[in-house]
């Protein structure tokens, strides 16, 4: 009894560190497409531009405290703010009962920030971060050198090529750059084919480095299978998406106009219109990033336990 309070004690100290940490990351958000400080000036409303107080700038409880309004100007303050860092301590939360206070439960800590300053950042203005993307790039090197991905190919590799297994921490970094090449070749030679058949760019260098990023986390099954589900999201949210700003009549006013100049028919201008949304596929990414992070171990362990 004693062992399950201290667990649900911890359990919840991780979640306010992580709703702590998720006010950081909301930061990141917001100012480094900016190309501000993350630093300096102090938290302030985005409308009136008055200092934030410490009182009501607490992660999560502030927003609830002030019903989500500015105390100075009453302005509506964007519910990204309280979502995002409560996302944070979820995943915070699922991150330790998954891995631990361990090296691989901070790695994965780690990379559940910078997937989700990604993640938000190209779902609010379609901009992917270098200053996200490199740092990331070398950190997860790092890591994957401490804690290698659960990979094998770089062991595989070796095996079949040199007949011996290299040291862990050079495996892992193996599989590091491994999962890299592969998840930033495979989008950039995908971006490079849309290009010359449609005559228009469909993916931005964004993704790629995005992925040669995710890579260094996952190794190359990781990422093979992020960018597997992130694109079948990606086409469900999509198609979902087209069909329903369709049926809403979005943008019905520029295809009357178009059609009273002979541009085409109302109905085929409304659908070239819809198609023509683009979603941000970075997003999809980082959520089948995420998903293969937290879901694939209990996917695994299930599976052979079926076998057994």
């Amino acid at each position: 009894m004693f062992l399950w309070q201290s667990r649900e004690v911890v359990i919840v100290f991780v979640f306010l560190f992580g709703i702590v940490i998720g006010s950081f990351l909301n930061v990141c958000i917001t100012r480094i497409p900016e190309g501000l400080s993350i630093v300096a000036p102090s938290s302030r409303c985005p409308r009136c531009e008055t200092l934030i107080k410490a009182y009501d700038n607490v992660p999560l409880f502030a927003w609830l405290w002030l019903r989500g309004k500015c105390r100075s100007c009453g302005n509506p303050i964007s519910p990204m703010y309280p979502l995002v860092e409560l996302l944070t301590g979820l995943l915070f939360v699922a991150c330790y009962l998954e891995f631990g206070l361990t090296q691989a439960g901070v790695k994965w800590l780690m990379f559940t920030c910078l997937i989700l300053v990604l993640t938000i950042t190209d779902l609010r203005v379609r901009l992917l971060p270098d200053l996200i993307n490199w740092p990331g790039f070398a950190l997860g090197l790092f890591l994957s050198a401490c804690v290698p991905p659960n990979d094998g190919t770089a062991s595989l590799l070796s095996l079949s090529l040199f007949h011996r297994t290299p040291p862990p921490y050079l495996l892992g970094l193996l599989d590091a750059l491994l999962g890299a090449a592969f998840g930033s070749l495979l989008l950039w030679g995908v971006a490079a084919l849309y290009k010359v058949v449609r005559g228009r760019e469909g993916m931005g260098l964004g993704d790629v480095k995005m992925m040669a990023m995710v890579g260094t986390f996952l190794g190359l099954r990781g990422t093979f299978l992020t960018i597997l589900l992130g694109t079948l999201l990606g086409s469900l949210v999509g198609g979902a998406t087209i069909l329903a700003l369709y049926a809403s009549g979005w943008q019905l006013a520029l295809a009357e106009r178009a059609s009273r100049r002979n541009l085409g028919t109302l109905n085929g201008l409304r659908w070239t219109l819809a198609t023509q949304y683009q979603l941000p596929l970075g997003t999809f990414l980082g959520i089948a990033a995420l998903l293969v992070v937290y879901l694939g171990p209990p996917a695994e362990r299930y599976l052979a336990a079926r076998l057994v």
